[in-house]
């Protein structure tokens, strides 16, 4: 189990390299997390939903996602509550006060399906939940070492060294820990480490002699590692001058905004996610992106006169397009009569698109393939929704798919456009039409699938050339030595 110091210290990114340096070996290897909290998802094999960090390590593992390696997954809609999902399943909104009352039941849910795994796999690389050190949720703890200690598990923490401070997040996260969890820790990882490392050794030693636990490697910086993202919005640069400007407004509760990392990836574009505080600035293409509370976010943007801003772009030739829980947004209506989202009633759109959406209590999930309209381009992704939408504009969809269905719409006068699926512009063809339809006629856009399978191997380049895997297997026997 691979556990860290803090959020986005790097497990994540370990759990998914050592499962492709297994999955190299040979070894039939899983990854699992037992309880994730992130808007970004996947949808499973078996018709289920989990983090899209978990797809990613299955995909480094060469293996289809399934529910069982992200049994509980938490996806917040308010500051105090989430949607609770189990083994791929919504099992109903919850306060933080009543989800810790659940913990004894997803703990069985957690176990069954890591037992599942067990019996399938030679070898599963568990990822923990933020920091084990977390005083005030050490009860009933089914995310970091409450597991381990339930499975039996041996724990490497890891820390990033980019952040500063990393000695003593170490030396404090394992002192904070019980006596049988220190026991558990064969030893620890630094991440993101760039500089003359016989300059850290003097460090690296005092942390063996301080904690009688070996480093097991430093890892290096890897810049321009294009993985998934589990959660945090990828950083700004800056705009070239003359680059194609795409906007995207950081909602609350934006969800699955790596279905943008194409076009942050393309040559010639400028993509930004513009947080609360700032009015939304020029553009060329502005996107609606997912959202886990399609109401309240709506909201959110009409506080913030960013509706205001969507007209007036419009009026001067820009382009709108919106995403599953975006475009429910363009349309005139989002309903809410069984209160899916929170307090039942309805709420006005931007009445961009000639259709109303109603939420319901059954979410859709399923992985699609097709084609745009615009002109038969082939695109795959998947939806994660729980709305029906239904109006006029759906007679001019955007996209064309394989089960017979058709998606999204596309105005009358071609300015406004919007989907339910996710990962639209991952394929090539399919990116470069729509940015064609947005104003911009590129030859070069990325194959995010290529893109991932490199990044994967680049990453356990690194895992095998910086971290001490004979140790490691002598540790676990999982055959990193193979």
């Amino acid at each position: 189990m691979v556990q860290g110091t803090t959020s986005d210290a790097g497990k994540s990114t370990l759990v998914a390299g050592l499962c492709r340096v297994l999955a190299r070996r040979g070894v039939r290897v899983a990854p699992f997390k037992p309880q994730n909290m992130a808007l970004n998802a996947a949808v499973t094999t078996d018709g289920g939903e989990i983090g899209r960090a978990q797809a990613l390590q299955a995909a480094a593992c060469h293996i289809a996602p399934h529910s069982d390696m992200n049994p509980v997954l938490l996806k917040p809609t308010t500051d105090v509550g989430a949607q609770v999902i189990v083994q791929g399943r919504v099992l109903g909104n919850y306060a933080a006060q009543a989800y810790h009352a659940l913990k004894p039941a997803l703990r069985e849910a957690v176990l069954e399906s890591w037992q599942r795994l067990g019996a399938q796999y030679d070898a599963v690389i568990v990822e923990g939940a933020g920091s084990p050190a977390e005083i005030n949720l050490r009860e009933g703890d089914i995310a970091n070492m409450g597991f381990a200690e339930a499975a039996d598990c041996p724990v490497i923490i890891v820390a990033d060294i980019d952040r500063g401070g990393v000695f003593a997040h170490l030396v404090g996260t394992l002192d904070l820990l019980a006596p049988s969890e220190q026991a558990r820790v064969i030893g620890f990882v630094i991440n993101r480490f760039r500089g003359d490392i016989a300059l850290l050794q003097p460090g690296l030693d005092w942390l063996e002699q301080r904690t009688g636990r070996p480093v097991l490697g430093v890892l290096p910086y890897l810049q321009g590692l294009t993985l998934d993202a589990e959660d945090a919005l990828p950083a700004a640069t800056a705009a070239a001058e003359g680059a194609f400007r795409v906007v995207v407004p950081a909602l609350p509760r934006i969800s699955n905004h790596t279905d943008f990392d194409a076009l942050r990836l393309t040559p010639g574009v400028a993509l930004e996610f513009v947080p609360a505080g700032r009015a939304l600035p020029p553009a060329d293409l502005i996107i609606l992106p997912g959202s886990k509370n399609t109401r309240a976010d709506l909201a959110w943007l009409r506080e913030r006169g960013w509706d205001a801003a969507i007209r007036r772009h419009l009026r001067y030739g820009g382009k709108v397009l919106g995403v599953c829980g975006g475009f429910q947004m363009l349309g005139e209506a989002v309903c809410d009569p069984r209160g899916v989202e929170g307090a039942p009633g309805d709420t006005k759109g931007l009445g961009l698109l000639s259709m109303r959406t109603e939420l319901c209590a059954k979410k859709q999930l399923r992985r699609v393939a097709g084609r745009l309209t615009l002109g038969g381009e082939c695109l795959t992704g998947y939806e994660i929704h729980a709305g029906e939408s239904s109006g006029t504009a759906l007679g001019r969809p955007l996209c064309s798919l394989d089960d017979g269905r058709a998606d999204g719409a596309i105005s009358a006068d071609n300015c406004v456009a919007g989907t339910y699926v996710h990962g639209v512009f991952d394929q090539p063809e399919a990116c470069r039409a729509l940015l064609a339809w947005a104003g911009l006629i590129c030859a070069e856009t990325p194959a995010m699938d290529v893109l991932r399978e490199t990044a994967l191997d680049r990453l356990a380049d690194a895992i095998e050339a910086h971290l001490d895997l004979a140790r490691l297997d002598r540790m676990t026997g999982l055959g990193f030595s193979r």
